[in-house]
């Protein structure tokens, strides 16, 4: 039942849009253009300000940066780590996804951008932190 309302919600919402191009500094999106650091959702997507929620490379990504995601119907969640893999994720961010039966991804950035793309082709309900530099 809950697969049901989750899926109408996505179609409803619409699809994560696609991550058409990745280089140092630079993520073009579907729909969304160019930006330096991204959230995506089904949905949409727009610039991951990280001076909204005080993020640094260390922590890391914290709860209240993933909780976007969740409110749009996020399903699973692909965090990069930046290219040089410098990008934190604290562990309450974790524990937090793993309690709302999230799956979470966490990868290097290019890495994250094929997995984010492939999770689209599939229709799923995917969202991503993708930062586009160390």
């Amino acid at each position: 039942m809950l697969f049901l309302e989750i899926r109408q919600m996505v179609e409803k919402i619409g699809l994560s849009p696609a991550i058409t191009h990745f280089e140092w500094g630079r993520i073009d999106i579907e729909g969304a253009g160019h930006l330096k650091n991204a959230k995506l959702y089904p949905g949409g997507a727009h610039d991951w300000d990280w001076k909204e929620t005080g993020t640094h490379h260390s922590p890391g990504i914290q709860p209240a940066d993933v909780q976007e995601l969740l409110d749009k119907g996020t399903r699973v969640v692909v965090l990069s780590k930046g290219v040089l893999e410098r990008l934190e994720t604290m562990p309450e961010t974790l524990a937090m996804l793993n309690e709302q039966g999230i799956t979470v991804y966490q990868l290097q950035t290019e890495v994250a951008v094929k997995k984010y793309n492939e999770l689209c082709a599939a229709g799923e309900a995917v969202g991503a932190l993708i930062h586009s530099t160390c």
